[in-house]
């Protein structure tokens, strides 16, 4: 009880935080809008061999992934937040309170993924114009599977961040790892269209699981596919692999 009290606190700081600051929803979504209004047009007779005979069903297939790779930029580059909270001195003094260690971790996680839920939505309700149609309760499936997608980019990234200590030596290698991470999702274009031996390795990638997850609940009447709780049951185990790695290592830090 004591912990959920703590992260709540946590969360409910961080969050009034970043209401403060509310320039930050106008600069994260206005790329993914880009890419909705410039980009995802010309896609429709690229994707002709998979169905896509109108702008509306090239946006379900390319609106899936577009909200992955945000949760895979925008999830795994949390950590330069919490390295200059490190360096202000932040963390350090959060060692006088009684407040859980686990809590000053799980809340600002919260705050990074109602975060990420917000984009998703904006990114959503633009595309609807625009020609995409999904229904709500595959929409509210598909945007928990993508919470916990953010849940474990953040926690990873806030790991690795403890185990560097430098914003100079997390910079190379959260773009080292982000980087294939993405094109081995398929976000901008389906694995389908690869060779064998690409689509054999992005079969291992936990963020391609969940844009196949995301596309299926898009497509409508799929929610009960194999691919979308095969997704949700993989990402949920590593999100939870994730946050207890990096709150042992929060623990660690913050004694």
């Amino acid at each position: 009880m004591k912990l959920l009290r703590d992260t709540w606190l946590v969360f409910q700081r961080q969050m009034l935080l970043m209401a403060r600051t509310p320039v930050w929803i106008v600069v994260a979504v206005s790329q993914p809008v880009f890419y909705l209004v410039l980009y995802a047009p010309l896609l429709t007779p690229a994707l002709a061999p998979l169905g896509a005979t109108t702008t509306g069903d090239a946006y379900r297939i390319f609106v899936p992934g577009l909200l992955v790779l945000m949760s895979i930029f925008g999830g795994l580059f949390t950590g330069f937040g919490l390295l200059a909270e490190l360096r202000s001195g932040v963390i350090e003094r959060s060692r006088v309170t009684p407040v859980s260690r686990l809590a000053l971790l799980l809340g600002r996680s919260g705050r990074d993924v109602v975060s990420l839920l917000v984009q998703a939505l904006i990114v959503t309700v633009v595309a609807i114009p625009l020609g995409l149609a999904v229904h709500l309760g595959d929409m509210l499936l598909a945007y928990l599977l993508l919470g916990l997608l953010a849940l474990m980019a953040t926690t990873l990234s806030y790991g690795v961040s403890l185990v560097l200590r430098s914003e100079a030596a997390l910079a190379p290698v959260m773009n080292t790892v982000a980087m294939p991470l993405a094109m081995l999702s398929g976000v901008m274009l389906p694995m389908a269209y690869g060779p064998a031996w690409l689509q054999r390795i992005a079969a291992w990638n936990p963020f391609a699981w969940a844009v196949d997850g995301i596309r299926a609940l898009f497509a409508g009447g799929h929610s009960g596919d194999f691919v979308v709780w095969k997704s949700l049951g993989l990402t949920t185990l590593l999100a939870l692999v994730a946050a207890l790695w990096a709150a042992r290592l929060f623990a660690r830090s913050v004694r």
